[in-house]
Parts: C-alpha cells; structure tokens; sequence
C-alpha cells in the first residue's frame, strides 16, 4: 500500500536530497522576520523626526500590515502563474525595490514616501511568504511538514530578536545635530537590506530547486466562509496580530517613559530583543508541551497568563511594569500556528481558501495598533492606559480556545 502513494519508484537511498533549498528558504524566513521587526526601530525614529502623534507614527504599521491585506490574493494569483522559485525571486525583488526607496524619502524628507516605501516594502513581503510558507511545506515528506515549518519559523523569530539590536546601533544610537542628519540615518541599513535581498534573488535564480507544481483539488460546493470555528480562527489571527504588533510597536516609548525605565530609545531598543527573543524561546518550549497537552488548552493558558501580565504592566510602575510587558512575548509564541491550525481543522477541499482567508486577517496588524494609538492620544501620551486594547484581544483568544475552536461541520458538505 505504501508504494501506492509514491509518484516514482525511488527508493529511500535515491529520495531528492532538498536540504540546500530549505537552507535558502530558511534565509527568507529570518530575513523578512529581521525587515518586519524593524519597524518598531523606525516608529520612535520617525515620530521625533516629524513631530508626530501616536495615531500619525502608526500609520507606518498600518500601511505595513495594510499590505498583507491587499496583497495576499493577488500574491497567491502571482505565484501560481508563475511558481513558487520565481514568485520568491519577484519578492525578494520587491522588497529590495521597498528597502531601496528609503534612500529617496530620507533625502527628501517626507513622511508619505517613508509610508509609501513601507507598503512597497510589505507587498514583497506577503509575497516571500505566499511562495515560501507552501514550498517548505512540500519539500520532503508529508508527515514532517510541521517540523520543517517549525524550524524555518524559529529562524524568522531569530531575525525578530537581532533586528532591535541592530535598528538601536546604527539608527537611534546617535546624537544628531539636525534634522537632515536624523533622516539619513536610515540609508546605510536600508542600503544593505538591498544589497543583501538582491545577493539573495540572485543565488535563487541561479540555484537548482526542485519544481513542484501546487497541488490542485476538485471545486466542491459551500465556502470556509461557512465553517464557523474557521471564521472565530480569523477574528482570532486579527486580534492576535494586532495585539504582538501594538505591544511591539509602543515598546520603545513606553520603556522611555519616567516612571517606567526612563531610559533612552536606543537603551529600549536593546529590550526589544527580549520581548521578540521571548516568541522564539515559547516555540521550542511550546512544541514539547503540546506533545502532552491539548494545543487549545496551551493556547487559553497563554492568553491567560498574557491578559494578567498586561494588568500587571497597567497597575505597576519601573522594572514590574517592564518586565511584565517583555514577558508577553514568550507566552504570544504558539498563539500564530496554533489559531491557524485548529481553524482550518476540518475543512477538507476548503483549506487553501480557509488558507488564504487567516492569512489576510493579518490586517490586524494595521488596524489595532493604530487605535492603540488613538486612545495613546486621548489619554494624554500615557501609554500604560491604552494597553486594554491587547487586553481585549487576549481575551478573544482566551474564549476561542476554551470553546470557540470548536470544529462543526456546516450540513450538506
């Protein structure tokens, strides 16, 4: 029976050997994870260059997550005309063309061409990720899919860690003496992410990968638009997002704030890494406990454990209060992988639309962490008071795993 499932009649000696193409896709994953995490870098940057407001400097995150939004179904268009080796060549082409106009909006000093360069950015982005998240799911075996997306997802959440680290070095970690200065102290980090993106197209399209057509299945009837745990999974992934984004997004100012750390930006830069180094650590921690527990107990657990150390971070003041924020990004970990997989638990022919469906409610992302923002601003700049809006969306997640994840099958499919 086993031989039936073959498409050749290899042998285990003579299996394809697809280490070196999940070596290069392994470098998308920390890369684009490096790319992202930079954003909460350029925010605190931003905002004092252009005098902003908190509901203003949000914006970028907006047009950032905005795109995963926009771009998702087109992307998925893209990369099945074309395959997913060229897919991931055009991404990476993309964002590099994103990384290279900050070199123009730092010239000329715009704030609408920063935001313009951030989208640009973000749609190579969604890009890599509609090609790579599929490619390394079918390169090997079936049963080893997860541990292969495991693994690559590690080495995004690597990227999320090193990212602040090198964002406070040549960005914030400056004294500059005009504006002219503060600008174009993007140029040389952006400058390489391009140099590096493009290096990268190029090993790709020179390089021998496996082509692996998609795989295709019959249209039957209905829509995982009618699977009810699949719809309470993607306003999951929207607050979810949201929430990791928001926290990230206002860490730097919150740990400047005087009664929190009263530190400098470049000195809260460097406690970033904690926060997303945290994510990375939960991974491996939380791959082995839901070896034992149920993934939608770990999942209720951790948004439990994320809500009371939010409350913490409202009701306290100094290194509490810091640390209890930084700790949330170990409990956020599983909360991704886990949502995605218990929504599209269930769906049959309808999980590539199920798929595309969590994917665009990544657009949490733009969303809340501008209304966090907002009520920033009408709380006066105080931002330990605006931290009840990841607190709502724990609180979602808490009820989705506690009972709305729950698998029911609509009549007639």
């Amino acid at each position: 029976m086993g031989s039936s499932n073959l498409n050749t009649t290899q042998t285990a000696n003579s299996r394809p050997n697809y280490q070196p193409a999940l070596v290069l896709l392994t470098s998308l994953f920390f890369i684009w994870g490096f790319i992202t995490c930079l954003n909460d870098i350029l925010i605190p940057h931003l905002k004092g260059l252009f005098e902003l407001n908190y509901t203003k400097v949000m914006l970028i995150q907006s047009m950032f997550f905005g795109a995963y939004f926009l771009m998702s179904l087109p992307s998925g268009w893209i990369v099945g005309r074309i395959g997913y080796k060229k897919g991931i060549v055009l991404g990476l082409s993309i964002t590099g063309l994103g990384a290279l106009l900050f070199y123009p909006a730092s010239i000329i000093i715009s704030y609408p061409f920063f935001l313009f360069a951030f989208f640009i950015l973000a749609s190579g982005i969604t890009l890599l990720q509609v090609a790579a998240n599929p490619y390394v799911a079918i390169l090997g075996r079936p049963e080893t899919a997860s541990s292969r997306l495991n693994l690559t997802q590690a080495f995004n959440s690597l990227g999320t860690t090193i990212a602040p680290l090198f964002g406070s070095y040549l960005i914030l970690n400056n004294s500059f003496t005009t504006p002219v200065e503060e600008a174009q102290s993007v140029q040389g980090p952006y400058l390489g992410i391009f140099v590096v993106l493009f290096i990268i197209a190029a090993i790709f399209i020179f390089a021998k990968l496996p082509t692996i057509q998609s795989s295709t299945y019959k249209k039957g009837a209905g829509s995982a638009w009618a699977y009810k745990h699949l719809v309470l999974g993607a306003i999951a992934i929207f607050v979810y997002v949201g929430a990791e984004v928001s926290i990230g997004s206002f860490l730097i100012n919150y740990l400047s704030m005087e009664k929190i750390a009263n530190i400098t930006e470049a000195e809260a830069a460097f406690y970033i890494s904690f926060y997303w180094g945290g994510a990375m650590v939960g991974r491996f921690i939380g791959s082995a406990v839901m070896q034992k527990i149920k993934a939608q107990k770990v999942l209720s657990f951790n948004a439990l454990i994320a809500i009371i150390l939010l409350i913490i971070t409202m009701s306290f003041v100094g290194n509490i209060a810091m640390w209890a924020v930084l700790l949330v990004g170990l409990f956020n970990s599983i909360m991704f992988p886990t949502i995605f997989t218990l929504s599209i638990d269930g769906l049959g022919e309808h999980t590539s639309q199920g798929s595309g469906i969590l994917c665009m409610a990544i657009v949490g992302g733009a969303i809340l962490p501008l209304l966090m923002g907002y009520v920033t601003d009408l709380m006066g700049g105080d931002i330990q008071k605006a931290y009840i809006i990841p607190i709502v969306c724990y609180a979602y997640i808490l009820l989705y795993g506690l009972k709305w994840y729950k698998k029911i099958i609509p009549s007639g499919t």
